[in-house]
């Protein structure tokens, strides 16, 4: 398995919209391996392809707590059945913009289909960290960042930061 770069905004790759997996191939397991990989050595608990620059719907996660087994989970062009008129509030950060988070609030409860790593057809109900989570990371395959929900205000002192930080990286 190889750790891949993770993109940064401004990078144009992580505003572009992911294509959908037509075949679950030995290539596809393979990028998920490495998006797996890459998620765990951030650290981080999701990450999408767009991210390391792979234009496909794949999508890897462990949302599992420091006392729990890791709960690896690998989905092929997920799609969101469902979502909850409840809305929760949480806490979200995001490895393509590091070191920054908001609140950012989103539908409680979720049901996904998606594809696995054999090419079956799986259903997960979610809710709390688990739903955030993939809802962040479909986000990112339609090229949509945690910052998009968030205040203008908010977000343009996020991207403010962010591009002071680019500059004294630059120098």
């Amino acid at each position: 398995m190889t750790v891949l770069e993770i993109k940064l905004i401004p990078d144009p790759v992580l505003r572009k919209k992911a294509e959908p997996v037509k075949v679950v191939t030995n290539d596809i397991i393979s990028v998920l391996n490495d998006m797996a990989e890459t998620m765990y050595d951030a650290p981080g608990i999701g990450l999408a392809a767009n991210q390391v620059g792979i234009l496909k719907r794949l999508i890897v996660m462990d949302c599992s707590t420091d006392d729990e087994d890791p709960n690896l989970i690998k989905m092929i062009n997920p799609e969101i059945i469902f979502s909850s008129t409840e809305i929760s509030e949480l806490e979200e950060g995001c490895l393509s913009i590091p070191e920054h988070k908001s609140i950012v609030k989103r539908p409680s409860n979720i049901k996904v289909k998606f594809l696995n790593i054999e090419g079956l057809e799986e259903i997960i109900d979610a809710e709390g960290l688990l739903s955030a989570c993939i809802q962040h990371e479909i986000d990112h395959l339609n090229g949509v960042l945690f910052v998009d929900h968030i205040s203008r205000l908010k977000r343009d002192i996020i991207l403010r930061k962010v591009k002071k930080q680019i500059r004294e990286n630059e120098k």
